[in-house]
């Protein structure tokens, strides 16, 4: 399974079992996925912020990257004509 993320912190938390100091209150989550990044279950690819689709779900983007965002999860805008 992929995880795209575009956080570098997020991956090297993931990668690093040293950095346990920045991690308190995320412990468990960060050695579930460690396991599952060691077994090769999971890996952490790397995306621009502007290959993020879900930043549309989450961020206020400029109008272009909206439609862009949209078309490419198959969204369609139920309020246009037909």
């Amino acid at each position: 399974m992929k995880l795209f993320c575009d956080n570098k912190s997020a991956r090297e938390i993931a990668d690093n079992p040293v950095q346990h100091d920045r991690t308190k209150h995320v412990e468990v989550d960060r050695h579930f996925i460690k396991e599952k990044l060691e077994k090769k279950i999971v890996s952490i690819p790397f995306v621009e912020s502007e290959g993020q689709l879900a930043d549309v779900l989450t961020h206020a983007v400029c109008s272009r990257k909206f439609s862009n965002s949209l078309d490419k999860l198959g969204m369609c805008d139920i309020y246009a004509p037909t």
